[in-house]
């Protein structure tokens, strides 16, 4: 078998090597050494990496097209996206300025730029009517912009400063989400496959922290994110469905109303209507019997 393994065409090895290293491509693939814990290890957290950026590429997709199918933004907290975007940005800053291979933190790049669209369509299906939501959604690019510039251009000690920060940015960005979920017993157009994504790759992440990269501050900020992103899917599954449970319900008292009037129709319809008398001529004796006239036609 280790004839064949280590005669692979060169683009298979080019591959390998690159994604685990020669020395793990060696134990692992040409001399199949399965108790070379350490680089099996170090296979599957790069496994799982390049998984999740993969993943994290489309992760919030599935949110972006809730939105624009129902025009409604109804359920999203609109502080709790602009705080998740800054702390991925953040960790996107401090990660590759840190040199950490891509594979650890890459996914943080497209979840960027796919939470700045998210949160401009939050932005613009809240405001009425659409000429001032455009011009909300064009006010709000200006401190992204900004906040991008501060994060390039920010030397090293302030940006593990600001790493530091994601960890109460990460909390502070789930509350307003968990608060208004609990408040409406509603997630509104809050995406489920979101939430379950990110439980995994916030679990998948502590393992290739750990075995890659092995630095506390971003350790401690998935567990956190963890954490908070299970909250919102305990809450998925508590108020899974309450929206079309409510629906239902107006629409049963909405038949009731209308059918209403037709229970209370008169069950006569004869109409009576009062004919005042005429002014007597001039010179005609006016009668004291004040006797009034009435007509009754059916």
């Amino acid at each position: 078998m280790t004839a064949i393994t280590k005669n692979l065409p060169w683009f298979v090895k080019d591959l390998g090597i690159s994604i685990v290293g020669s020395k793990c491509y060696t134990s692992l693939v040409e001399n199949l050494d399965i108790h070379d814990t350490e680089c099996i290890k170090y296979s599957i957290s790069k496994g799982l990496g390049v998984g999740i950026v993969v993943g994290g590429s489309i992760m919030k997709v599935p949110q972006l097209l809730l939105i624009v199918s129902a025009r409604s933004a109804r359920g999203l907290s609109l502080s709790a996206y602009s705080l998740e975007t800054l702390a991925y940005a953040i960790t996107l800053a401090y990660s590759y300025r840190k040199d950490f291979p891509f594979s650890t933190y890459g996914e943080n790049l497209f979840l960027t730029f796919q939470n700045v669209i998210i949160t401009l369509l939050i932005t613009y299906y809240s405001s009425h009517p659409r000429s001032a939501a455009i011009r909300r959604v064009a006010a709000a690019t200006v401190p992204m912009a900004l906040s991008a510039f501060a994060l390039v251009a920010a030397p090293d000690a302030p940006l593990a400063l600001l790493q530091l920060a994601t960890l109460p940015l990460s909390l502070f960005s789930k509350i307003p989400q968990i608060r208004q979920n609990h408040r409406a017993h509603s997630t509104g157009q809050l995406s489920a496959f979101a939430v379950i994504a990110q439980i995994g790759g916030c679990l998948a992440r502590l393992f290739t922290t750990a075995t890659e990269v092995g630095d506390p501050l971003v350790s401690a900020g998935f567990a956190l994110a963890l954490l908070l992103n299970c909250v919102l899917g305990v809450q998925m599954w508590m108020y899974w469905g309450q929206d079309e449970r409510d629906q239902s319900g107006k629409g049963r008292i909405g038949t009731l109303v209308e059918e209403k009037p037709e229970v209370w129709q008169p069950q006569s319809s004869q109409v009576e209507v009062i004919v005042p008398p005429q002014s007597p001529a001039p010179g005609t004796p006016r009668s004291t019997s004040g006797r009034k006239w009435a007509r009754k036609v059916d």
